[in-house]
C-alpha cells in the first residue's frame, strides 16, 4: 500500500519500509513520529484530506543538504558581487507503517517542523493538551452529576415513590401540588383511608366531599 503524504510544503508518495529525506522536524533521532496530512491513501483519495489516515516513520538522523551556492552581481559603474553558500537542514526518516484509519487514538506525536516551532515548544503544547484531556475527563463525572440534579430534584418533588397522583380522576397539576403539601404522594396512603381520614383531608384541603364523589379510594387501590 502506498500513500501520498504532505510535509514542509512538499508532498511525497512513500510505501512502508522508505527512506525519505524531509524537511527538519522537531524531533530527534530513534523517535516516531506521525504526518497527518495525507492526500492519498491507496485508491482514497481526499478532500483535501483522507479522515483518521496518517503515515508513521522512525527518525534516522538530523542533517544537512547539499551545498547550494547563491551568487548576486550588480553590473554597474560601481557594481557589486556576493557569494553565499546554504546547507538546508533536513531529517531522515523511515516510513515504517501506513494508517487508512485510527490516527487520532494511535498515541504517536504529529511531526511537528522545526523551523515553525521549537522543540520545547512542542514538548510544552503536548503537555498542555495532556493536562486538558485530563482534566477534560475529570470534568465529565461532574458535568454528568449536574445534568442529573434537575431530574432528581423533580422526582424528589413528586414524592419519594414516585406515584402519579394525577391519575386519579379530577387531579390536576393544581390539586397534585395541593396533595404533596399536606404530605400525600402515593397512591397507597390513598388507598389506606377510612371515613375519618376522607373527612379531614376535605376539611383541610377544601374538597367539599370531592375525595367521596370521585371514588379516589377505590381507584387508589387499584393503582397501587
Amino acid at each position: 500500500m502506498f500513500a501520498v503524504m504532505k510535509t514542509g510544503g512538499k508532498q511525497y508518495k512513500v510505501t512502508s519500509g522508505d527512506v525519505l529525506r524531509v524537511e527538519k522536524l522537531a524531533a530527534e533521532a530513534g523517535e516516531t513520529v506521525q504526518f497527518n496530512e495525507i492526500l492519498m491513501v491507496g485508491a482514497t483519495i481526499g478532500s483535501p484530506m483522507v479522515d483518521g489516515a496518517a503515515v508513521q516513520a522512525e527518525v534516522i538522523d538530523q542533517i544537512k543538504g547539499e551545498k547550494v551556492i547563491h551568487f548576486v552581481k550588480r553590473r554597474r559603474k560601481h557594481g557589486s558581487q556576493r557569494t553565499k553558500g546554504h546547507r538546508q537542514q533536513l531529517t531522515l526518516l523511515r516510513v515504517t507503517d501506513i494508517l487508512e484509519k485510527g490516527a487520532d487514538k494511535s498515541g504517536v506525536k504529529a511531526a511537528i517542523g522545526a523551523g515553525s516551532v521549537s522543540g520545547a515548544a512542542v514538548a510544552a503544547a503536548t503537555k498542555d493538551a495532556t493536562k486538558k484531556a485530563a482534566a477534560k475527563k475529570a470534568e465529565a463525572p461532574k458535568a454528568e452529576a449536574k445534568a442529573e440534579a434537575p431530574k432528581k430534584a423533580a422526582k424528589a418533588e413528586t414524592g419519594a415513590a414516585g406515584d402519579d397522583l394525577k391519575q386519579l380522576s379530577g387531579v390536576g397539576p393544581a390539586l397534585e401540588k395541593k396533595l404533596h403539601e399536606a404530605g400525600v404522594t402515593t397512591f397507597a396512603q390513598i388507598a389506606a383511608w377510612g371515613a375519618d381520614d376522607i373527612a379531614e383531608m376535605d376539611e383541610k384541603l377544601s374538597f367539599k366531599g370531592r375525595i367521596e364523589r370521585e371514588g379516589w379510594v377505590d381507584q387508589a387501590k387499584k393503582l397501587a
